[in-house]
């Protein structure tokens, strides 16, 4: 099998496809076709959730509960998120969407070489796209917010500014309404220069800054986008958004809206749940 071409990067909710490997699983069966609009969970950093919908042939359907990674060495062996053994390129093995099902036992109309289509849920898709969007704008305002707190240089993000968000991120999860980032203030963020102290110190302040900047990102409706290097799963992508300060460009694997006129609001909350760990959550309001 190649590569499962994917189509989500230019917003694609349904495709028409044939049906490469249908597979049996406790967790639920796996279906992995030719080329998909699904986006899938990225098993080595699962920030935004896979998506979901449908699978149909004819006037038979089955449910897609979640898009997964999959990876088939050339002996066949045929490994699933979390089980895949190898890191993505690998030599022998060949890298893949699947669409998990909401049933142990692919259904028979799902054989090999079986014509379907495919149709992403469309709402949950959206917010997800917003979530992500507003996730990496949080960031970056969250970056500059915090500029003046380095003594040191700790590289730069996407607009140049000192990446706080680079050193010290630990996890990040999406959802439909915007994202939740945990962040170490540990030892080792002060020895790299960061001044721990006063940020907690000036946390109100550091939020105001930050929700003053995303009402002005929000309000110059930039332009907001995935770029590819190729067609299938396994080739970068990256998101640029073109901002007032220029134009932001990151490597992300995720799905986004087309511009910020897509959001009526992004605004962050700031908590520190104990003197190292800093926990931004990020909501996100659709425009009308």
């Amino acid at each position: 099998m190649s590569a499962t071409v994917v189509t989500f990067a230019a917003e694609e909710v349904r495709a028409e496809s044939t049906v490469s490997a249908a597979h049996a699983r406790p967790e639920g069966a796996v279906v992995v076709v030719e080329q998909t609009p699904f986006h899938p969970v990225d098993h080595t950093w699962p920030d935004q959730p896979g998506d979901a919908g449908l699978i149909r042939a004819g006037d038979e359907s089955a449910r897609v509960v979640e898009a997964v990674m999959v990876a088939v060495s050339d002996d066949g062996s045929f490994a699933v998120g979390a089980d895949i053994p190898v890191k993505r390129g690998a030599e022998g093995w060949t890298w893949h969407v699947g669409h998990r099902l909401d049933v142990t036992e692919p259904p028979a109309w799902l054989d090999s070489g079986a014509a379907v289509t495919l149709e992403v849920d469309e709402e949950r898709r959206d917010g997800l796209s917003r979530g992500h969007t507003a996730c990496h704008l949080a960031s970056l305002a969250l970056d500059l917010a915090v500029a003046d707190l380095w003594r040191k240089d700790p590289g730069i993000d996407a607009l140049g500014n000192p990446d706080f968000e680079g050193r010290a991120n630990q996890t990040s999860r999406i959802h439909e309404g915007g994202s939740v980032d945990e962040y170490r203030l540990g030892k080792s963020l002060r020895k790299a220069g960061f001044d721990t102290e006063t940020f907690a110190t000036t946390l109100p302040e550091r939020e105001a800054r930050i929700n003053a900047q995303l009402v002005s990102w929000v309000a110059s409706e930039a332009a907001s986008g995935i770029e590819t290097d190729g067609p299938t799963i396994i080739d970068r992508r990256r998101w640029r958004c073109e901002l007032p300060e220029g134009d932001a460009v990151m490597p992300c694997g995720g799905t986004h809206v087309s511009s910020l006129s897509a959001f009526a609001s992004i605004s962050v909350v700031l908590e520190m749940s104990d003197p190292q760990t800093l926990v931004m959550t990020t909501t996100a309001v659709p425009a009308a």
